[in-house]
């Protein structure tokens, strides 16, 4: 039987409380600058109630954006990092989900080899080798381009590790009754091992599409043109502009409306989230 303790139960919601507010609070002011107008800020003065500006800053973002910090159309540089994202995600699971299948179900010489060198890479991040990285998309043409944005930032170790040992879990009984029923080695990849793997790849998803919303160096370096920015570049040039001040409130429009589609993602996919995470067992 669980004691009842008012106090502790009363601090354990005070610290929860209190973590929530200085999460949420910077959120808010954000969000409350994104409706104010530019004047608004020249006071130094952060408002701490939303402004009459709401629709009119927002759809200006969208719609046009600011030249002058050569930016385009935030809707535009949304729809990049969205395809970045989403295109990074889907293929460092697919890649990694079947190489692991790969490594553990099938008998092939140097196979625990293969897996060390794939596990290896893990210490060699793009900021590690972004030079000659770079110079391999530059001699391929794929400056400008989605390609370019996303094929660098592929493959994944980590997702790979992880798939290998959920699949190491897996019964041998059932590799063997699923041959027993003439079963091939795609038809028990696709019926057995993909539904039982659904709460990792969720996980996994939810992880990776937030890896590539957040990616600003690797898109720095390989577009100048405007068409392909994502939303992260965009947000730092607003922020950093040569000639006048930063215009806060439509910064702050353009955080907003960045932090949306990684927000979207985790709440819609929480369930399985947390399931991937903490289930062991199947």
């Amino acid at each position: 039987m669980i004691e009842n303790r008012p106090f502790l139960a009363f601090l354990t919601h005070l610290v929860l409380i209190i973590g929530v507010v200085i999460v949420v609070f910077p959120v808010y002011l954000a969000f409350v600058a994104s409706t104010h107008g530019s004047g608004d800020f020249m006071r130094g003065l952060v408002p701490l109630l939303p402004g009459p500006h709401l629709v009119e800053n927002y759809s200006f973002m969208l719609n046009e954006g600011i030249s002058t910090a050569g930016a385009p159309p935030l809707s535009i540089m949304l729809l990049n990092s969205l395809v970045m994202a989403i295109s990074i995600a889907v293929g460092k699971i697919a890649i990694s989900i079947l190489s692991a299948y790969a490594i553990v179900f099938f008998k092939f010489p140097f196979r625990l080899l293969a897996f060390w060198i794939i596990f290896i890479t893990l210490m060699l991040p793009v900021e590690v080798r972004i030079i000659p990285t770079f110079k391999v998309v530059a001699d391929l043409g794929m400056l400008n381009s989605y390609p370019g944005l996303i094929i660098p930032l592929i493959a994944s170790a980590t997702a790979t590790f992880l798939f290998r040992q959920f699949f190491l879990t897996v019964p041998d009984e059932l590799m063997e009754a699923a041959r027993v029923d003439g079963a091939g080695p795609m038809k028990f990849f696709r019926d057995i091992l993909l539904p039982l793997s659904r709460t990792n790849i969720a996980a996994l998803f939810v992880i990776l599409f937030i890896y590539g919303w957040v990616q600003y160096l690797w898109p720095l370096l390989v577009t100048t043109d405007s068409r392909y920015y994502t939303v992260v570049m965009g947000i730092k040039r607003l922020a950093a502009t040569a000639d006048s001040e930063p215009q806060w409130n439509f910064v702050m429009a353009a955080v907003i409306l960045a932090m949306l589609p990684p927000v979207l993602v985790v709440i819609l996919m929480q369930r399985l989230f947390v399931k991937g995470l903490v289930e062991t067992e199947k």
